[in-house]
């Protein structure tokens, strides 16, 4: 699919109304400054102060939610060097001139990185899932096209990754079994009316309503990665009678506020990334991070270059790449249970047991603290959906650009506007 970056421009403000634009981070003055734009996902103080020290020169964060970060690349490529994202932004990004391509020959640990992000597979036997899956658009073609061909340039290099699924309350919903009773449908079940949230992304929360809708089988649809004008009216003709009756408490925009709207007992279960579950255990909470038996959304964390970055900005954006698949990055950020394209690397940083419960799947044999230093994993605890590879396997759907997009965008915008219904 090809956009006008015009026409997007149009129609993606629907998107960011009402954000704010994103923090920016200061950093100390150095020779070379790169400006990294991002979620609050990877885009932590920690982070920044690691890279910086150890790449000496200057670098920026500015940090929002991914709808918010999208629109910023978009609309101003000169704003940052670095965009640091998910995979279903590419796209966009790659159509509306907002990135530049990548150079193999100038990642320094291509060669590391696993089949995932180049074959859409963590093991030959296993299915890829629906919609965009990191292979296909990956490889830049002679025509410009993105595709699964492998060529010597790229739209992004392939970093952080990970399933999601649904976060919910142990307190407040009865605990199921991963892979055999947790479904997307318990997202429209009448006992959570209420008390229930979604991530406002299109190109995400979307699919956590169609797996939703499909397991509550209150619709079929011929794919789930591509629906078709019909199949989306049908969509949000369930959801927003949804909506109308009070069932979603709202959406979310970033990761900390889908941690507020459970720490502060506003909702029982929602979409949620695997940051917020890890802060809310840490503080207490006692949220569950479902395996639903339909499967996982998958998603590819991607870092591409600005198409207006050159010189020695762009030379440090290639040295910022190359550093976060060095070790420490993929150690750290597996703290707060994300993986790193080329683990091997990063094994030696962790310690055993940490290994073991974040990449293996095994029970914790100690305690295991998050990325914020507080403890996220119990003693005797089992990583929910067991080791990378089986998480990996189970795949429904990845985060996708569908063809149809912009027409699910406004469908999408709609159904966040609305309104429950008065009730006499």
């Amino acid at each position: 699919m090809e956009l006008e970056r015009r026409e997007f421009l149009k129609k993606g403000a629907l998107v960011t109304s009402a954000l704010a634009f994103p923090n920016i981070l200061l950093a100390r003055d150095k020779s070379v400054k790169i400006r990294v734009l991002g979620t609050h996902v990877t885009l932590q103080e920690v982070i920044r102060q690691r890279a910086e020290q150890e790449l000496n020169m200057e670098i920026e964060f500015y940090s929002g939610g991914s709808a918010e970060v999208l629109m910023k690349a978009i609309t101003n490529p000169k704003s940052f060097d670095i965009y640091e994202q998910w995979s279903n932004s590419i796209r966009l990004l790659w159509s509306s001139g907002a990135i530049q391509p990548i150079e193999i020959d100038r990642l320094k640990y291509w060669g590391e990185i696993n089949q995932l992000p180049k074959t859409g597979k963590i093991r030959q036997d296993v299915q890829s899932g629906a919609g965009d899956v990191p292979n296909k658009i990956l490889y830049i073609q002679s025509d410009g096209s993105l595709n699964s061909s492998p060529t010597e340039k790229i739209s992004f290099m392939p970093y952080v990754h990970n399933v999601d699924s649904f976060g919910y309350n142990r307190d407040r919903v009865q605990e199921g079994v991963p892979y055999h009773t947790e479904s997307w449908a318990w997202l429209l079940d009448e006992k959570y009316h209420g008390r229930v949230a979604l991530v406002n992304e299109p190109t995400i929360g979307l699919f956590d309503a169609v797996l939703a809708v499909q397991a509550k089988k209150l619709m079929e649809f011929n794919d789930i990665g591509n629906l078709s004008r019909k199949e989306i009216d049908k969509l949000f003709e369930i959801l927003i009678g949804y909506k109308e009756s009070g069932h979603f408490r709202g959406v979310w925009n970033s990761v900390p506020h889908s941690v507020e709207l459970m720490a502060t007992n506003q909702v029982d279960i929602q979409s949620m990334f695997s940051p917020g579950v890890a802060s809310l255990k840490g503080a207490g909470v006692p949220c569950i991070y479902a395996a639903p038996k339909e499967g996982y959304r998958a998603w590819y964390g991607v870092m591409s270059l600005s198409s207006q970055s050159k010189g020695k900005e762009r030379d440090g954006a290639y040295r910022y790449m190359n550093w976060w698949l060095s070790g420490w990055a993929g150690a750290f950020i597996a703290r707060q249970g994300y993986y790193i394209s080329n683990p091997e690397r990063s094994q030696p940083l962790m310690h055993p047991d940490e290994w073991d419960y974040w990449y293996r799947g095994l029970p914790a044999k100690r305690e295991l603290k998050g990325t914020d230093g507080r403890v996220s994993v119990k003693t005797g605890e089992i990583r929910r959906g067991g080791s990378y590879i089986q998480r990996f396997s189970n795949i429904a759907v990845w985060n996708t650009v569908m063809p149809n997009f912009e027409y699910a965008l406004k469908r999408w915008n709609h159904f966040v506007r609305t309104q429950p219904e008065q009730r006499l």
